[in-house]
Parts: C-alpha cells; sequence; structure tokens
C-alpha cells in the first residue's frame, strides 16, 4: 500500500511525545499526526487541547490514532514505555519497555507499511534492535533516536565554552545513548578548523581537561535533568522535530542516529550511533569515519555494553523474538 506523504504516527502519549507532536505541528513538516496509547482518555485529551490551536499554525490533521494508520504513514516514531526514574540508569529499564516495545511492533506487522520506523524508548539502542528483529524490516527503515541530543548538548557546551554560536561547531556523540557514549573529538571542528587546531589559535584554556569536562557533562545531563524535573522531554522532542525534517523533507542529513552496524567501524550485529546520512528511506548511508585510536576503542567498548544488555533481553523468562 503506498504511504501518505507526509503522516506521521505516534505511538505513545507521555511527555516526550506530546512534546514532540507540539513541536512538530508548528513547523508545518506534517500534514496529519495520529496520536496512540493505551490510555485512550489522555489521547483525546492530548488531541483536543492540541487542535484548539490549530489555527495558530501551518494547516495539519491531528486525530486519535489506531495501529491501522501506521498502513499509510510515512513516519512511525515509538516513545512509549516506562520512563527513568531518579538514580535508575537506562539500563534498568530493559526488561520492561522491551515487552512493551515488542507488543507495539506485534500489532505494527498487521499493517503493511513502508514506513520509517524512528524509536526513542529507552535504552534506544536496545530497543531499536529489537524494534528491527521483531519487525523483520530493512536495516535503514528501523532507527532509534540515538546521540542526536546528546550531539545537540555537546556543540551547546562547546559552543558556551568557546563563546561561538553552536551553528559553527560540527561535533558529534557516538556510540550508546548512556553511559558509555563517546565524545569523538577527532570529528569535531569550528569554522572548518579540527578542535584541537582552534584550541591552539584560542589559547584561552587548558583544552585536556575541558574535554573531559565537557564529555562528563554531556553524558550526566539527563541524570541532572531527571533529579531536577523527573524526566527529560523537550530536548528529545526538539531533536525528534531535527530527525522528522531529514525524513520528510528528504533532507539526506547526517544525524547520530542509532542503526544496525554490519562491519561499519568494525562492529557487526549492534545498534548504536554513527554519523548517517538520513532521508526519507532512513538511513542513506552510514559514514565510516576514521577514528583516534583511543575513540575507535572506546566506541568498540561502547559496543560491547549494549552488546551486553541485548543479551540480558533474549535471556529473559518471556522471549521477545
Amino acid at each position: 500500500m503506498a504511504k501518505r506523504e507526509r503522516k506521521v504516527v505516534v505511538i505513545g502519549a507521555g511527555s516526550v511525545g506530546t512534546s514532540y507532536i507540539y513541536a512538530l505541528l508548528q513547523t508545518g513538516m506534517a500534514e496529519e499526526v495520529a496520536l496512540i496509547d493505551l490510555d485512550r482518555g489522555r489521547v483525546e485529551g492530548e488531541v483536543m487541547d492540541l487542535s484548539h490551536g490549530l489555527q495558530f499554525i501551518p494547516p495539519v490533521r491531528i486525530k486519535a490514532g489506531e495501529y491501522e494508520d501506521c498502513a499509510d504513514a510515512s513516519m512511525i516514531v515509538v516513545t512509549a514505555g516506562a520512563k527513568q526514574a531518579p538514580g535508575q540508569s537506562r539500563a534498568d529499564l530493559i526488561r520492561t519497555n522491551a515487552k512493551i516495545v515488542t507488543a507495539i511492533c506485534d500489532q505494527i506487522s498487521r499493517y503493511p507499511s513502508e514506513a520509517i520506523l524512528v524509536m526513542v524508548t529507552n535504552p534506544v539502542d536496545t530497543l531499536t534492535q529489537v524494534a528491527l528483529e521483531r519487525l523483520g524490516w530493512p536495516r535503514q527503515r528501523v532507527i532509534g533516536s540515538g546521540t542526536v541530543l546528546d550531539t545537540a548538548r555537546f556543540k551547546f557546551m562547546l559552543s558556551r565554552h568557546c563563546g561561538i554560536d553552536a551553528r559553527n561547531v560540527h561535533a558529534y556523540i557516538i556510540g550508546e545513548h548512556g553511559d558509555s557514549e563517546v565524545a569523538a573529538w577527532s570529528l569535531s571542528h569550528v569554522a572548518g578548523i579540527p578542535i584541537g587546531d582552534y584550541c591552539k589559535i584560542c589559547g584561552v584554556c587548558d583544552s585536556s581537561r575541558y574535554r573531559k569536562q565537557i564529555a562528563e557533562q554531556v553524558r550526566d545531563s539527563a541524570y541532572h535533568i531527571i533529579d531536577y524535573k523527573g524526566s527529560t522531554y523537550y530536548g528529545i522532542g526538539l531533536s525528534l522535530v531535527r530527525i522528522s525534517g531529514a525524513i520528510l523533507r528528504n533532507e539526506n542529513s547526517v544525524l547520530t542516529v542509532s542503526t544496525l552496524l554490519q562491519g561499519e567501524y568494525g562492529i557487526h550485529g549492534i545498534c548504536l550511533s554513527v554519523p548517517c546520512i538520513v532521508g526519507d528511506h532512513g538511513v542513506v548511508r552510514i559514514i565510516d569515519a576514521q577514528l583516534a585510536s583511543d575513540e575507535q576503542e572506546a566506541l568498540t567498548h561502547s559496543a560491547q555494553a549494549i552488546g551486553k544488555t541485548l543479551a540480558t533481553v533474549r535471556q529473559a523468562p518471556t522471549p521477545i523474538a
């Protein structure tokens, strides 16, 4: 069945899903948005609330959806799942959320679809792989939000540290969206100048000290936000809009989405984040960049950490695949 142009299905009516929809509606990128959740009353309330503001934004249809809406969707965005509690690691969420994601994929599979599925539920890398294996779709069509938000945090902190507009900083966080993520300093540039060379020109600080500090701040950002306000949703909602633009507008943007590696970076059979070209077919190409040796080692370690989490899912009492 042909997919309808620019239709987005969001599964999960919690803070992340609704923050994403709120931001998406204001861009004019989607022609139709369907929201799905087990709590039908919550869905009806969210749709009603959002609908009352439709006169202030570009034309769009929004409705309380059903899984049959996936059949002609351009994108399916999965945000449903148990949220991370204060002090809880992302890995602790895996068993509950793997069961939720498996049930969602089984519902999606009832309706043949050519959509791009974007996994957001944490731990996102492992659950992207759970969804990929359960759906049996090509790897380019099942991606995770990955480290797109972590990368934005990285660029923000670098820009603040250097006193430069974040739009002139190009840098990436790769690997796991979690504790083993890797700051790819070797791929970081300011105004086209490698960050190490820029630091020599700037000469304001001890670059070796600030690198460790910034990487730790990026890694721990979510934990701090959760401690302060209970959960994160605005940042991830906006990063999902960025991913949506790449897909719905076929922008061929370079984004650090989570995708299945099959030999790239020397890693086989694990979903994690590396720079990818993203368009209307999902991951158009994985950019297999040359990393510094310590970064490559850290990325391999990150893949191993994700592999261990994935193994616990596969050993769960209730099989997911």
